[in-house]
């Protein structure tokens, strides 16, 4: 992911909301992958504006990685059902492959058959930039989704979750916690995703550089790999290195299936953890306060429903008609919000 800063941040158009984030038997996925919630996506119907009535037929291919992981599944399963809520869109699948180099070439050969638009989140946003590059000048616009490509002229639009910000919101969360139980040189603890992505990298920073600004920092860190059985496996890791933690932060609720199984299994209670994306297992395991889980930050799979309207709109010429200008933005952001259990009510349609 391109990096944030809070000048590059306020540049960008942003867009508020994240709808617009016991035991050691392992869930293998948290989503409901059969639909998404009416929350993650918006019908056509309910459209505001002209821009919902059926325009130019347009062709909107769709690449990701196969849905291993809940959000992943939570993603593809979003981008389908927001493609048929509309008429005049020809959803095109195209399978990403196992790794970046399969999908690179899945892409390449979709360039030949000429789709209005390719919606793409890449394995590696920087492994599939010269993809996103083939497709733009063969002068097919590519929506850039989730995972940055580094070069601008790769993208028409890129739609993502702040994660510079996630880690911001976790850091605030935690901190707020800390000095109203008056806690003193806390240990805090971070369990990552895949750290060769530069979202992961991004949260990291985020998280690091807020609790720096309180004069805190992570006391100890490990790169989980998005999966239960990674989160397990590192928080098993973690909490042998740490014999006392004072708060945690997981950056993946699918992930966090495992690391609350870690923590079961060795009996600890004395921390609190906060969790990201906003899974609905973790919404209710927020609500129902018997784990020490006690919030998670937004990173919302809707935003694929997003990007396959704004693609529509890019393919038939539209702007987004509550905007003054008359094209689609070249980048959108989405906000990172904290659920607690004070407001899980209010997410829990939400959750993937």
């Amino acid at each position: 992911m391109t990096q944030h800063s809070g000048d590059v941040s306020r540049r960008r158009l942003l867009f508020g909301g994240a709808a617009v984030g016991a035991g050691v038997l392992l869930a293998g996925c948290t989503s409901n992958e059969s639909a998404p919630t009416a929350a993650q996506t918006k019908g056509a119907d309910a459209a505001a504006g002209g821009n919902a009535e059926p325009g130019k037929k347009v062709v909107v291919a769709f690449s990701a990685p196969a849905a291993d992981h809940g959000w992943l599944a939570a993603i593809t399963t979003n981008a389908k059902a927001q493609a048929g809520a509309y008429s005049d869109v020809e959803f095109k699948t195209v399978e990403a492959g196992a790794d970046a180099a399969a999908q690179r070439a899945a892409i390449s050969t979709l360039i030949s058959q000429k789709p209005d638009i390719i919606v793409m989140l890449p394995h590696d946003g920087k492994e599939l930039n010269a993809a996103g590059l083939e497709a733009m000048k063969a002068g097919i616009p590519v929506v850039n989704l989730d995972r940055a490509f580094p070069d601008a002229l790769a993208y028409r639009l890129q739609v993502k979750g702040d994660n510079y910000g996630m880690g911001v919101a976790a850091a605030h969360y935690i901190v707020d916690q800390l000095k109203a139980k008056n806690v003193s040189n806390p240990v805090i603890a971070e369990i990552a995703g895949m750290d060769e992505l530069e979202l992961t990298q991004e949260r990291s920073k985020g998280f690091a550089d807020t609790l720096a600004q309180n004069g805190l920092k992570v006391a100890n860190r490990r790169a989980a790999r998005f999966t239960a059985d990674s989160g397990q496996a590192e928080a098993s890791q973690l909490l042998r290195a740490l014999p006392k933690i004072d708060a945690v932060w997981n950056h993946d609720d699918d992930q966090g299936i495992g690391v609350l199984a870690a923590i079961n299994q060795a009996n600890r209670k004395e921390f609190f953890m906060v969790g990201g994306a906003g899974s609905k297992k973790a919404i209710e395991d927020i609500q129902a306060d018997n784990t020490v889980l006690k919030a998670t930050v937004t990173y919302s799979p809707s935003m694929a429903s997003s990007a396959i309207s704004l693609a529509r709109l890019i393919a038939q010429g539209k702007g987004m008609s509550d905007l003054v200008e008359l094209q689609v933005p070249k980048e959108i952001i989405l906000a990172s919000e904290t659920i607690t259990k004070e407001n899980a009510s209010n997410y829990i349609k939400l959750g993937f």
